[in-house]
């Protein structure tokens, strides 16, 4: 009798097998008939089966009502027996407080304007700006360029306090996001006054460029040390000869969470999450820029694991403000724009401004985006009496090739 159930089971289990290989097989031609079926679906599923993300310090957690787990499986399974892998996205974080959301829109418009792979965003913010965030992005739902999640501002329970006011509030949140992100691979942080004036593609083309040893790239937070901050101020150790800029950051997370770090604070090597908080106990009289100067500490005791980018990916005021400086934006033009010490928002470098107040008003049309450039130019040719304005065509050099690149062109080339 066993021996008859055997048999029995085992021809159902055959049976079950090959009416699975041939619903694969009718769905491998319905898409080589149709593309555009499977498009749909694919598309359906960035809508329908969202990312999520949970706070590393909250323990209790359950699948959000937004993510439908069937829906997630029976696609899933769809695309395995087509052999086709989805689309990977970029992850691009960024924290903010205070009157800082006008800013991280535009950033965040910047991104989507120019890049080509579809985004995901992790936006940390006070509970205030939630709901208006929310309101914004949902309302760019109709791109299907990007996701987005939203987190509060968290920090470990035991040193909080410590950590809020470190520098500014939430300024050395993005210390723990390889602790935060731990399903996420590979990271781009950035402050909320950046503006991307090439595709996010580009500089997380970069990650490919690092070494075994590499964890992290940065640029130089000067390139001329006669007026550099760290080698002429500081009262801790820093990285290279004037330090790094942490505004852009981008991280090899995984690698970071499994680093173990040389430090001045024992013989032993400490994982990420155990080297921050010493470290701040040891220098938080010594340092001024809070969460900047614990990386520059950190990467001073381990120079191999840096990747450094040139100025034209960070490209700040100081780099012309007493004349220009950075020679790779001089031949190429600014890739990133940083626009530290408030110039968004006063009249001090009004070549900034301008490119700040151009994309923040800037829609998503294609002919808005085109008509872009002329009238920006002749705001920045009203600039000449400054520095940076004397040299207004870099800051728009990258920013014509990227819309001639994206908008310009037939979609089959781009």
């Amino acid at each position: 009798m066993r021996r008859y159930l055997r048999i029995v089971v085992l021809c159902l289990a055959c049976g079950f097998c090959s009416l699975l290989y041939a619903f694969s097989q009718l769905a491998v031609s319905l898409v080589q008939e149709h593309p555009m079926l499977f498009d749909s679906l694919f598309l359906s599923y960035s809508v329908r089966c969202k990312d999520f993300s949970l706070c590393y310090w909250n323990p209790y957690w359950m699948l959000p009502s937004d993510v439908c787990g069937m829906n997630c499986f029976w696609e899933a399974a769809f695309r395995y027996s087509l052999n086709v892998q989805p689309i990977q996205r970029m992850h691009l974080a960024v924290v903010a407080c205070g009157e800082r959301l006008e800013e991280t829109v535009t950033m965040l418009k910047s991104a989507i304007i120019f890049s080509i792979r579809p985004l995901q965003f992790h936006i940390f913010a006070e509970d205030q700006l939630h709901d208006s965030f929310k309101g914004i992005l949902d309302s760019w739902s109709f791109l299907q360029t990007f996701n987005y999640s939203l987190y509060p501002i968290t920090f470990p329970s035991e040193n909080a306090a410590e950590w809020k006011k470190l520098f500014k509030p939430c300024a050395s949140q993005r210390l723990f996001l390889p602790l935060i992100l731990k399903e996420v691979d590979s990271l781009l942080y950035v402050d909320t006054d950046i503006l991307f004036l090439r595709p996010v593609d580009d500089i997380w083309s970069l990650l490919k460029k690092f070494n075994s040893t590499q964890i992290a790239a940065m640029a130089p937070e000067h390139e001329e040390p006669r007026i550099g901050w760290y080698n002429r101020f500081a009262r801790h150790p820093y990285y290279g000869k004037t330090g790094v800029n942490s505004g852009v950051m981008l991280m090899n997370m995984t690698r970071m969470r499994r680093k173990y770090f040389k430090n001045d604070m024992t013989t032993v090597r400490l994982l990420w999450g155990d080297i921050l908080m010493p470290l701040l106990k040891k220098y938080k009289l010594n340092i001024t820029w809070g969460d900047q100067d614990l990386l520059n500490i950190i990467f001073f005791h381990n120079p191999e694991s840096l990747f450094v980018f040139p100025c034209q990916w960070n490209y700040r005021p100081d780099h012309c403000i007493y004349g220009s400086n950075c020679q790779e934006a001089e031949a190429e033009g600014i890739f990133i724009l940083h626009g530290n010490r408030g110039v968004y928002h006063d009249d001090k470098q009004p070549a900034f401004r301008a490119i700040y107040e151009a994309l923040r008003n800037c829609s998503f049309k294609d002919d808005n985006i085109r008509s872009l450039l002329k009238p920006l130019e002749l705001e920045l040719q009203k600039t000449v009496h400054t520095y940076c304005g004397k040299i207004y065509k870099i800051f728009i050099k990258q920013l014509t090739k990227s819309i001639q690149d994206r908008y310009d062109r037939p979609p089959k080339e781009r």
